[in-house]
């Protein structure tokens, strides 16, 4: 048995078993999760055969999150996953840690310390490509921005996160901001900042693709919810937004989604 850092194949392995799970990770997902925290990514493997694995990410001094916790069909049931558990969570060390789990592990989660602060909901619903609607978007002013929305200097994760490449674009309108990635179904947007309703719209409308769409938003964030939902979209999944420790002092404007729930 030997539970290591994950190489970028051992991540894009782990993302397709995401992908055979129903989570839809995007096509461009691998390098910049990868960017965010090198070492905290985490597989186990049972003679050379992966078997379980977890992300625990150190976007800061003070705060991680987990995700990507997921073990191969072939091998549940034999105790895999608390063996990965502990490795992740001993990589974050005194941080405070946050996650978005699925509805069937939060009493696990709270087993283990973790204490349900909201719910995230995913909504689906279909745009028709648009086109960028300002000046390319100031890398300085966007992480600028995520710091003050999520009370976190993640640089790491959003200097890759919002660097365009063939299936992730981010786009700017004024100081609002939103990154559309092409996934394994349709478009996912996060996060999308916007601090009216106007924007917010502009945003949306410059999806680049044609196609289903799904967005992320926290349920505390009525403005967006309200939004999406005259414009068609309707709940397909949800998680518990949940910390160990104390949450970072978040504050996003009015309208605001998630990146991904692998990362935060």
């Amino acid at each position: 048995m030997t539970i290591r850092n994950m190489t970028l194949a051992d991540l894009q392995l782990v993302l397709h078993w995401a992908a055979s799970e129903g989570w839809n990770p995007g096509l461009d997902d691998a390098a910049a999760f990868m960017a965010a925290d090198p070492q905290g990514f985490f597989i186990k493997e049972i003679k050379g055969v992966p078997v379980a694995a977890i992300s625990v990410v150190n976007h800061t001094d003070h705060f991680a999150f987990l995700g990507l916790y997921i073990c191969h069909p072939d091998h549940r049931g034999q105790g895999h996953g608390w063996d990965i558990w502990q490795a992740g969570m001993a990589h974050a060390g005194s941080r405070t840690v946050g996650l978005d789990g699925v509805p069937d592990q939060q009493a696990n989660y709270a087993k283990s310390g973790f204490i349900y602060a909201s719910r995230t909901i995913r909504y689906e619903g279909n745009l028709s490509a648009g086109q960028a609607i300002d000046v390319a978007p100031s890398t300085t002013k966007l992480l600028a921005v995520d710091k003050v929305a999520t009370g976190l200097k993640r640089v790491g994760f959003t200097s890759d996160w919002f660097a365009d490449t063939a299936h992730r674009k981010t786009v700017a309108h004024g100081d609002g901001y939103a990154t559309f990635r092409k996934c394994q179904d349709g478009t996912k947007i996060g996060p999308l900042y916007a601090n009216t309703d106007a924007k917010a719209r502009a945003l949306l409308a410059a999806c680049p693709w044609d196609g289903p769409v799904y967005i992320d938003v926290p349920q505390e964030c009525t403005a967006l919810t309200a939004l999406v939902t005259q414009m068609g979209f309707a709940p397909v999944f949800e998680t518990a937004r949940m910390y160990k420790g104390a949450p970072p002092d978040a504050k996003p404007p009015a309208f605001h989604a998630i990146a991904t729930m692998e990362l935060g």
